[in-house]
């Protein structure tokens, strides 16, 4: 059997390399196949008697399963048309492991109306058995809900190891029925994605033992009924959870001691997420102020969250109630109190990210200062200062020096940016302190433009995004504070990388206060 196995290996190595020669024939024979009336998928025959007689005289005798294998390695469309061509292929066909059916794949040009899609998609399940479906992707396909039920009693089967089903817009009515999930389905799905549906799982619904993956983007479900769901899924160990409004709160059962990535943004009205799953490794949480419960995190090595005064509290508790944190990303608005300087260490952090959006005018960013003294493994440092409250204390007019406090050498910090750099006397004495303290630093970055698309980007028009005339006016008195106060600062062997507004397109900024 063992020299069985090599040879079948070696033959199918052999006929991989002829199919890349043998596939501009195809090319050629598929074009002409292209220009009947009637779908590919609807017809049983082989092409015209020419090229059948071509193809039964080029394709060497090899054993069923390995051309089944070849032909599962098709793109969809090669495949369904090759199997217009050859007998061997048309079988193989029938039970093709991998559908991934959109628009990109079925066409979306003129000739193919997008009303017409779910009629395609329709003949080609309608002549697949069902049998042998590994993976089915079915995505943003118009007036699709009158065919779902039966598309999904065709490819749904056991064996199925991935069911993608993503719906357009208007018809977030379907719910996917939870007898889909029959003890065979159970058993072998390993990855689900649903987008704009509904979903209700029940008690009664089995284990589904080998789950890996859930990504559910504005599903119709209820905290309590995902929970159930959740707790039939030991195997999980990614969660992502986007706009699904009706979820109020979260709960993560214990069972769950796979877990390793929990993402959730853009849930409405989510308040609370409890998580009970002790291995979890990456938690993310965008868009929403909510009240979190972590439970045992000694394991967490990358924390995204975004809330307002975040910043504080995340200095005080993060670095004992996550001591193996490698990657930091923290948002905040309307920051109020400023950052402490504490004892603590986050040993193990490399990459650290903080956003700070219309900031208080009293907030000092000179307090970040304590980030870096915390993280002697810091590596790269990104800091969003964007959109500043224009009430803050400029350097520009001040009498006051630059605050100075005993030296600390870094000797990680390879890389900083600083996004939306402005004249605050605060942020100035931050990027001095860095400049001076980091003895490792490689490539210091200073964007005084917000991040906005710039002329240069391809953007439609040639212009650079609009900005309001105060942002552009601060955006020019930072540019004017880095080369008045930081500049010389900086070592030759940093690489200072300053970016500015378009004068082109902004010349017009007022710019008095030079």
């Amino acid at each position: 059997m063992g020299l069985l196995a090599l040879q079948r290996l070696m033959s199918l190595q052999c006929d991989r390399q002829r199919h890349q020669r043998r596939n501009r024939h195809l090319n050629g024979s598929i074009a002409a196949v292209g220009k009947r009336k009637s779908l590919p998928c609807q017809q049983d025959g082989y092409g015209d008697s020419k090229s059948a007689k071509r193809m039964r005289c080029s394709i060497p005798e090899l054993p069923e399963e390995i051309w089944h294998h070849i032909h599962s390695l098709l793109p969809l469309r090669d495949a369904a048309r090759a199997a217009c061509l050859s007998r061997a292929f048309l079988h193989s066909w029938r039970c093709h492991p991998i559908l991934t059916l959109n628009r990109c794949i079925l066409g979306s040009n003129a000739s193919v109306p997008r009303e017409n899609l779910s009629c395609i998609i329709d003949n080609i399940l309608r002549n697949h058995t069902g049998i042998g479906i590994k993976i089915f992707r079915l995505e943003s396909i118009f007036d699709a809900c009158n065919y779902l039920d039966n598309w999904l009693q065709i490819a749904v089967t056991p064996g199925i190891e991935e069911l993608t089903l993503k719906l357009c817009h208007g018809e977030m009515q379907y719910n996917v029925p939870c007898k889909l999930f029959s003890d065979g389905v159970q058993s072998s799905i390993r990855y689900l994605k649903l987008s704009l549906c509904a979903f209700h799982p029940k008690a009664e619904l089995g284990p589904l033992k080998n789950l890996t993956s859930l990504q559910l983007h504005s599903v119709r479900i209820s905290g309590d009924e995902l929970e159930c769901f959740l707790s039939k899924s030991p195997a999980l160990e990614q969660l992502h959870i986007s706009a699904c409004h009706e979820i109020m709160a979260l709960k993560i059962p214990c069972v769950l001691l796979q877990l390793r990535c929990l993402k959730v943004s853009d849930c409405q009205k989510l308040q609370v997420i409890e998580s009970k799953a002790r291995n979890l490794l990456s938690f993310i949480l965008m868009g929403a102020m909510v009240k979190v419960s972590l439970g045992e995190t000694l394991q967490m090595k990358n924390l995204c969250m975004s809330c307002p005064n975040l910043i504080c509290s995340a200095r005080a508790e993060l670095p004992s109630t996550m001591p193996n944190l490698e990657i930091l990303s923290i948002g905040s608005f309307d920051q109020r109190v400023n950052t402490p300087m504490l004892p603590t260490k986050f040993l193990f952090l490399q990459h650290l990210s903080i956003s700070l959006k219309f900031t208080n005018p009293s907030y000092d960013y000179f307090s970040l200062v304590s980030f870096l003294d915390a993280s002697p493994s810091l590596k790269t440092w990104l800091l969003d200062v964007a959109y500043p409250t224009m009430r803050h204390e400029s350097f520009f007019g001040s009498s006051s020096e630059l605050r100075q406090i005993s030296e600390q050498h870094h000797g990680s910090l390879d890389t900083m940016k600083i996004k939306g750099f402005h004249s605050a006397k605060s942020l100035i004495e931050l990027t001095c302190y860095i400049v001076k303290n980091a003895k490792s630093l490689g490539c210091l970055t200073l964007d005084t433009t917000f991040g906005e698309l710039k002329c240069d980007s391809g953007m439609i028009g040639g212009r650079c995004a609009e900005m309001p005339k105060d942002f552009l006016t601060e955006a020019g008195r930072g540019a004017a504070a880095i080369r008045a106060y930081i500049e010389d600062k900086v070592p030759p062997i940093v690489k200072l990388t300053v970016v500015e507004h378009c004068r082109r397109c902004h010349f017009d900024s007022p710019c008095e206060w030079i």
